[in-house]
């Protein structure tokens, strides 16, 4: 089937909530407005059950259906924004300075909204369907936080589904793949504790901005030279501070990046490297050198019979050709990956069209996309729970 008459009946209201959601964003899990519009909209549309406060400000929305008993599936959207200034020029452009949604959470809380809606009303399946709205995707963890404070085990959740939009791939079109679809992220800074001095006798000195040089260099090799070239590792160093004068050699440099990887394995290796490379240099240049490194989310897994199932309701709305089933994965990270190491699902991209990238001062959703969006969620529930 293509796209449902009732959810492309609902685009302009959904567009409506979205550009709403867009004015106003909010970062991390400081989502209070976005929360209390998602709970007011699910108390309207006659959720059965509607709960606060989890992963501090996430929200729940419960809808029972109308052919009896069976289990509960739970479908995720995010709510944050990211702390960037928006030139999109766009009518509903963010009016919170500095803020802005860029990732397209403003398009997924509102599509969910509109599946919500939809389901409320025709309560076709049995069992339930737990409608997550989660904070802090952007660096968070909130979906952990939801996890922790009982997500899957208060609502009897047996399988979880996430959707995200991808700019470059045509709007009416998905994408998804079985196994690692995005990497498991790290921080790492990195402190270079030289001798400072005057900058015409070096040799009187320890360098850290030269130290710092060979670091990144260095890191350079964890992925050129370390790693399976078949097994994915990303090592970027995105910051390097040091100095103040022309004339100074400084006391210290900081550096600070980020490393990707799709494998567990892969990111233990590619951390013992790190702190062996630190070490080497350190002693090799009679320098101190710190290393803090911050594991953050895991590798996106999806199952692989969910896999399936997500590409065959994805096929029902945008035909078989509208498909992408083995895509390859993305070295961005996600959030989502704890709910799907909790439970069984899948996770997939919808098109967003010739559009800005994510996290681009340009980019905006493209409100073309909800109606495939609230489709695919109302067919998931629907078919996951027929009976």
């Amino acid at each position: 089937m293509p796209i449902i008459n009732r959810a492309a009946d609902l685009q302009q209201e959904v567009s409506q909530w979205r550009h709403h959601l867009h004015r106003n964003p909010e970062l991390m899990f400081d989502v209070f407005e976005t929360a209390d519009f998602v709970a007011t909209k699910l108390t309207e549309f006659g959720c059965d059950e509607v709960v606060r406060g989890l992963g501090r400000t996430g929200v729940v929305g419960i809808i029972k259906g109308a052919k009896g008993e069976g289990e509960t599936i739970g479908l995720r959207a995010d709510m944050d924004a990211l702390p960037i200034t928006e030139a999109t020029g766009k009518p509903y452009m963010s009016t919170n300075t500095g803020k802005m949604h860029a990732c397209g959470h403003d398009g997924h809380t509102a599509m969910l909204l509109g599946a919500a809606k939809y389901l409320a009303q025709t309560r076709n399946f049995a069992g339930r369907i737990a409608l997550i709205f989660q904070p802090a995707e952007e660096g968070g963890g909130g979906g952990n936080e939801m996890i922790k404070d009982g997500l899957m085990d208060r609502f009897g959740i047996s399988q979880v589904y996430g959707m995200h939009n991808m700019p470059g791939l045509p709007v009416g079109q998905f994408a998804i793949r079985p196994g690692p679809i995005m990497a498991a992220t790290a921080e790492f800074t990195i402190h270079i504790h030289g001798r400072g001095g005057h900058a015409a006798m070096p040799h009187m000195g320890i360098d850290p901005i030269v130290i710092g040089s060979q670091l990144v260099t260095a890191l350079q090799t964890i992925a050129s030279r370390t790693t399976n070239p078949l097994e994915s590792v990303v090592v970027s160093v995105t910051k390097f501070h040091g100095g103040d004068a022309y004339n100074v050699i400084p006391e210290t440099v900081e550096l600070a990046g980020t490393v990707r990887t799709l494998k567990e394995d892969v990111a233990k290796r590619t951390e013992e490297r790190l702190h062996q490379i630190c070490e080497g240099l350190a002693l090799a240049n009679n320098a101190k050198i710190e290393l803090d490194f911050d594991p953050n989310y895991p590798v996106t897994v999806n199952h692989p019979e969910q896999t399936v199932f997500s590409g065959n309701i994805a096929a029902e709305i945008a035909g078989e050709q509208g498909v992408i089933r083995n895509i390859q994965p993305l070295m961005g990270g996600e959030d989502f990956s704890y709910m799907l190491r909790a439970r069984p699902g899948a996770f997939i991209f919808l098109g967003n069209g010739d559009s800005a990238n994510l996290h681009h001062p340009a980019y905006d959703f493209n409100d073309e996309a909800i109606p495939y969006g609230i489709s695919y969620w109302v067919r998931l529930a629907e078919a996951a729970l027929e009976r």
